[in-house]
């Protein structure tokens, strides 16, 4: 059998044709079914979708752009995307995990639908073609978002689109007055809190700061809180900013609107094609969130990350109380079991899936002081943690008692059980579809909680078998490498220092990347011909060539029934690095695919020298390791064997071809 991939020499692409798509994709569909693959979703964060007309300077997951890139995953078989967090970002602050867990991100809305009839043109085309720019095309596969510069866009558009909005109510334009029905409804619904919001985002302009914690007017701070105890003070406090303010807090409110909106419709087209978007549940919040349940929250302690072998990671997340999570043991919910049930809520509303960040702080959180100084948390050695300043929750003693544990009806660990779950099935998600970011440091009360919910996992194949995990971890989602990683193709020129000073290479030291294992995990059936030269000359390309052995794990991955691959790895973007974790990089966040991603993707693939994914490839050689488990498993049965090549080959020949199709001159 030809081993695709293998003296394969090509001088320019050619990408398939309208007329071949519709055979790609129903060959690349029945050949993850063959194999068993259930979900197969790609990593790409809002900001990075591309622009394919006018460029805003940011990307967005809900508009034009973003359906063209939904197509062309669909054409490659991709069932679902994961997205991170949504949410409005905090003022001069990039990274989505520090978004708000219930406003919509303004900077997403499509600006040129506002220009149509459908919108009652309040936005008009001379302001949008003068504020957007064309798409900026180079010889890199990649762009990068600018925030600053898209802020600026968004302003002056989104103010023009709500003053156009207001004055032609007046003229009784009937695309407007059918969009002020659709904004009082939306209004009955979420009014209270847009009014919360927008009230919010005035005080943080007033200061020039989100943090609320440094407002020059303390009573700022404490404004929500105190409005809900009946603080006449606060209600006449609340009155007046919102009366100096109201044009400011309506627009706030409409922008919320249309990005809702947007994001409906949005919805409905990707649901008439089957394709998933995959939400991110943040473990955090805003600042502005937190202000509005600034009483559900520990006051000394915040959330963060455990280190056995370093500086534990400060997160400057608030902490749920445990006290506010439950009101009595029928588990009615207190302020803050409240916030979070309306923080999965508002997640899962417009989106099929959901993955929850950071699950063991919904179990058992690691606290980090407040009031410390980044230099109290470094330590000599640096596992020997004070457990004045960091501690995990279960280890939190209560002020007024020191032998007594402070979550003292354990309220963390039934969080899951009693909140989350049930919430979940409100919505009609299974447990088991969920992506659970389970990459923590694992102390005893969250395996505890883990094993009794039977909660899936996440497996990365970075630093595991597909060999070892499918067959008793079968529900879980499998990765090779996520958002929070260097592309996949550098993987091998990861070092390391070991305790003597020597620097090495240890991606290729590990047992997932051994070149046999791989060889001999992807072809085993042993009654194939020339199978023992096969697997040596696979061996002995893995070992020479480092993009060879990568491939090789995404195929591994490929035979997975759950698996998820980040977008600069499908795209072969190896130059950038979305995010570097633990690191404030002004570089972070930004990477994003470029205007002619589609041109980019099939040059890379036929460059000879490939840093993208030819899928029909993988898959060709994912299909043929899947029949030769099955066909091992059944004992090399004749019989079984010619069924499944009946049915399996004519399936196997047109991943070929198609994989050649990619590469043809």
């Amino acid at each position: 059998m030809r081993i695709l991939g293998i003296n394969n020499v090509v001088n320019f692409q050619r990408k398939p044709t309208k007329q071949e798509e519709p055979e790609l994709q129903a060959t690349v569909n029945r050949a993850y079914d063959l194999i068993g693959v259930k979900e197969r979703a790609v990593i790409t964060h809002g900001s990075c979708f591309p622009s394919v007309e006018r460029d805003t300077y940011i990307g967005s997951p809900y508009g034009e752009s973003a359906r063209e890139y939904i197509k062309f995953l669909a054409l490659y078989g991709f069932n679902g995307n994961q997205l991170g967090p949504g949410g409005l970002l905090e003022t001069d602050v990039n990274s989505p995990y520090k978004s708000s867990a219930f406003s919509q991100n303004r900077l997403f809305i499509d600006l040129k639908e506002l220009t149509t009839d459908k919108y009652g043109n309040i936005l008009s085309r001379s302001t949008y073609e003068g504020v957007t720019s064309e798409p900026r095309i180079n010889n890199k596969n990649y762009s990068l978002t600018d925030f600053k510069k898209s802020k600026r866009v968004y302003d002056i558009a989104l103010k023009e689109a709500y003053n156009n909005f207001k004055t032609g109510l007046k003229t009784q334009q009937p695309e407007l007055i059918k969009l002020r029905v659709e904004y009082g409804q939306f209004l009955k619904r979420h009014n209270q809190r847009l009014l919360e919001e927008g009230i919010f985002q005035v005080l943080a302009k007033e200061n020039g700061t989100d943090d609320y914690t440094t407002w020059l007017n303390q009573k700022d701070a404490t404004l929500i809180t105190d409005l809900r105890k009946g603080d006449v003070l606060a209600d006449e406090r609340f009155s007046e900013i919102y009366h100096s303010n109201v044009d400011e807090i309506n627009q706030y409110k409409f922008e919320q609107f249309i990005a809702t909106k947007q994001i409906k419709e949005h919805q409905v087209w990707r649901q008439e094609r089957g394709f998933d978007y995959i939400n991110d549940l943040l473990v955090g919040c805003s600042k502005m969130d937190a202000w509005r349940y600034e009483d559900a929250f520990l006051d000394d302690w915040e959330m963060g990350a455990f280190e056995g072998n370093g500086i534990s990671q400060r997160w400057h997340i608030p902490v749920i109380d445990p006290k506010k999570i439950f009101a009595n043991g029928d588990y009615d919910l207190n302020i803050g079991g409240e916030f979070l049930k309306e923080k999965i809520s508002f997640a899962l509303e417009f989106c099929e899936n959901l993955r929850v960040d950071h699950v063991m702080g919904l179990v058992e959180p690691y606290l980090m002081s407040k009031n410390a100084h980044d230099s109290d948390f470094i330590t000599n050695p640096t596992y020997v943690k004070n457990k004045d300043i960091e501690k995990y929750i279960s280890e939190l003693k209560d002020p007024q008692n020191a032998n007594q544990e402070y979550d003292l009806y354990w309220d963390y660990p039934k969080l899951i059980e009693k909140l989350v779950l049930p919430t979940f099935r409100e919505y009609g998600l299974d447990k088991n579809s969920a992506v659970w970011e389970d990459i923590c440091s694992w102390p005893d009360r969250f395996k505890q909680v883990y094993a009794e919910q039977q909660l899936p996992k996440i497996t990365n194949l970075d630093w595991a078998k597909a060999s070892d995990m499918v067959k008793y971890e079968p529900e879980n989602w499998f990765i090779l490498g996520s958002h929070d990683n260097i592309p996949a193709m550098n993987y091998l020129k990861r070092t390391a220092k070991l305790n003597n000073g020597e620097v090495v290479e240890y991606t290729r030291k590990q047992q997932p990347w051994n070149g046999r294992y791989l060889a001999e995990y992807l072809n085993q059936d042993d009654t194939r011909a020339n199978i023992v030269e096969l697997r040596k000359t696979l061996e002995d390309l893995y070992n020479k060539d480092d993009k060879a052995i990568v491939r090789a794990k995404f195929t591994e991955l490929m035979t997975t029934p759950k698996f998820q691959i980040s977008f600069d790895d499908l795209l072969g973007i190896t130059e950038v690095v979305y995010n570097v974790p633990g690191q404030n990089l002004e570089s972070n966040w930004k990477a994003r695919i470029s205007p002619d991603f589609i041109d980019k993707y099939y040059e890379n693939l036929s460059s000879g020298d490939s840093t993208a994914l030819n899928i029909p490839e993988l898959l060709h050689d994912a299909l043929q390791a899947k029949i030769d488990i099955q066909v091992k498993e059944h004992n090399y049965d004749q019989d079984f064997k010619s069924q499944i090549y009946a049915e399996a080959q004519p399936v196997l020949d047109k991943l070929a071809h198609f994989a050649e199709v990619l590469k043809e001159k």
